[in-house]
């Protein structure tokens, strides 16, 4: 399946203060990379799931790639999140309903706690949609929103490159 996403920035403010309600999804994920030459492997334990995830190269910028994903145990996701090289990644996800798309801003915690960025998936790469107001700038394609790259180099590393507002 082709996955195509843009990420974007999020105004921590107007999120909290007037998109995250008691009835907002939400759900503590923890994850781990392993070395794989060529894609990228992913164990995830998301809320009472786990899943597996092989995600292609990007070919055009970071918007789109191929992208394999299977739910598996939580007990072996549990056992080969101990195989993961580099740390876990652990953050809370909500899910944002707004306008016919639904919005994935992750909270991240621990190494990265502070950063804050929003995922929108979409049908195609040139796909209209709404954008609600906690969004700021775009940054699909930035290697520093990589998952697996916030396991290398971390948020306080970098957080001055981006807008003071977002930080």
């Amino acid at each position: 399946m082709q996955e195509i996403e843009r990420k974007f920035l999020v105004h921590r403010d107007i999120f909290f203060s007037r998109f995250v309600t008691p009835s907002v999804s939400r759900s503590l994920i923890c994850q781990g990379y392993m070395d794989v030459k060529g894609a990228t492997v992913r164990v995830r334990l998301y809320g009472e799931k786990a899943f597996l995830t092989i995600k292609g190269p990007s070919h055009d910028g970071g918007l789109s790639r191929y992208e394999f994903e299977r739910e598996i145990p939580v007990a072996d996701a549990e056992e080969m999140l101990k195989l993961c090289h580099g740390g876990l990644i652990e953050k809370t996800r909500y899910l944002i309903p707004y306008e016919g798309h639904t919005y994935e801003v992750d909270d991240f915690h621990g190494s990265n706690d502070g950063l804050l960025f929003a995922e929108v998936e979409l049908g195609s790469a040139d796909e209209e949609f709404a954008k609600p107001d906690f969004l700021g700038p775009e940054v699909t394609g930035n290697p520093h929103f990589y998952n697996k790259n916030l396991l290398r180099d971390s948020y306080p590393n970098w957080r001055h490159e981006i807008p003071e507002a977002f930080q």
